[in-house]
Parts: C-alpha cells; structure tokens; sequence
C-alpha cells in the first residue's frame, strides 16, 4: 500500500486487528474456515499453495493452513504483520509450511520475490491501497496457471460512497476522543439493523471491530461489480462466483485464471 504523503492518514489497522485477536476463538475459526470452503467449493485445501494478501488479524491464514494449505501471508502494515505471526505462534508455531511478512501489493519488486499461488485470496485490501486499480492489476501474475483468484471490493454507492469517504478522511485526522465518539456513533447506526435482522457473521469476524474498521479504513476506494468483471475477464480470467451486496459492504468475487493467460511477470 501507498505511504502516507501529506493530509492523508492511514488507519491503524494493525491496532485494531490485535484488540480482536482477544476474543478469537475456536468458534471464529471454525466460521472462517467454513466460509473458505464454501466459496472455494472445496472439503480441504491440501496440496494447495494460499498467498494472503493483507493478511490482517492472520484468522484467514491461520483457516487455510489449517484447511491443510501452505500459506504465504504478507500485509503492508507491521501491526498486521505481528498479529498475523501471533497465530502462528498460538497454533502452528515453526512451521515451515507458514510464511510472514511485510510487504506491499503496489510493490512490483516484491511481488515478483513471491511466485505464484494456487489460491491469491485478498478479501477487503486492495480498497484500501490509495491505488485500487493498480492493485487488481498487479496481483494478476501471482496467480498460477488454472488458479483461483478470490477477492472483495467495496461496494460503488455512488455519492454515498463519497460521504463516507469524507467520514473516514475526518475520522483518520481526528483525536482519540473524537475517534471514540464517532465509533459509539457508529456502532449504535449499524447496530440497529443488526439487532432487528438478527444479522449473523458470515466469516467468524466480530461486530465491534469490524464497525472500528469499516470507519476508519482509509484510504478509500469502491468498484461496481460489473467493473471488476470486466477488468479481469479482459485479462482472461473465468468468473467462478460472486456474491454481491445492496449498499454497504464488499462484493466477493471468486476468479479462475485460463491455462492460456500469458504468464509474463508485471
């Protein structure tokens, strides 16, 4: 992801994914590796080679290894980073089938260090980079021939989608108090449909962090669904799967990459 240059600020997701792994349990777990199969159509993923891109809280590392995987995990943010390392410490401590680090997704020379991967999963990242497209784009090559390509972008709500870009900006720019006044806010606004539609977490996340997250996560970038579709079907990839939300949230899109994609590196 980009570097902070001048007004913008980034969220501190590391901060936030650390407070989550607190509650983390096997439960969670559980739900996160159930909705990996489900999208993936698979029982198991041995064999199989996962690169997680933003890896976050580590939980969708820590469910494909677990899913028999081996898994490459990387994230822009050093927070992330040790949160990531943290559940490999908890459950799969030096193993050599599960690989940390830093690095950044609009980085080409990094990128090019990692090889490619059976599964290239980057749910709710490549929005976040200050560079979305770019993103989409660079992540093609990782993807081995007759791979899958699974990712989520935000929704495009159109001017919507604008204001809450001005809410994240001003959050990022805030003081603590006002952070805090904002996610109390927040989570009441959110928490109302949640309780009347008995609203139920789909991938063992938690309610509060990801209301922390969805206010804070700047910078900001939506894409309409038919977009992404277009964008890597030029590029010869098959559309799997896809899930796609009305308003807020992220559409989810599972690609398979043609055996006849060149595979020159970016």
């Amino acid at each position: 992801m980009l570097k902070d240059a001048g007004e913008r600020k980034r969220f501190n997701f590391g901060e936030n994914w650390n407070r989550f792994l607190k509650i983390l349990d096997e439960g969670r777990i559980q739900v996160a590796e159930k909705s990996l199969k489900h999208m993936l159509g698979v029982q198991n993923l041995n064999g199989k080679c996962f690169l997680d891109i933003g890896s976050g809280s580590g939980l969708f590392s820590l469910a494909a290894r677990r899913l028999g995987a081996k898994v490459h995990s990387f994230d822009y943010d050093p927070g992330s980073v040790e949160c990531t390392a943290e559940l490999k410490r908890r459950y799969f401590p030096n193993d050599v089938h599960w690989k940390i680090e830093e690095g950044d997704v609009l980085s080409i020379s990094f990128l090019n260090s990692l090889g490619q991967f059976d599964i290239v999963y980057a749910w709710g990242v490549l929005h976040h980079t200050g560079a979305m497209w770019q993103a989409l784009e660079n992540v093609v090559p990782l993807v081995a021939e007759g791979g899958k390509l699974f990712i989520s972008i935000y929704n495009d709500q159109g001017r919507i989608s604008h204001y809450w870009t001005i809410i994240k900006r001003f959050y990022n720019r805030s003081s603590r108090l006002t952070k805090l006044i904002m996610t109390l806010i927040f989570l009441g606004y959110f928490g109302i449909p949640k309780v009347l539609f008995r609203m139920e977490k789909e991938r063992g996340m938690s309610f509060y962090h990801d209301v922390v997250d969805w206010i804070g996560g700047y910078p900001f970038e939506v894409g309409k669904p038919e977009l992404i579709f277009d964008f890597y079907r030029d590029k010869g990839f098959v559309l799997m799967k896809m899930k796609t939300r009305i308003g807020l949230g992220c559409n989810e899109f599972l690609f398979s990459r043609s055996s006849k994609i060149d595979q020159k590196r970016i």
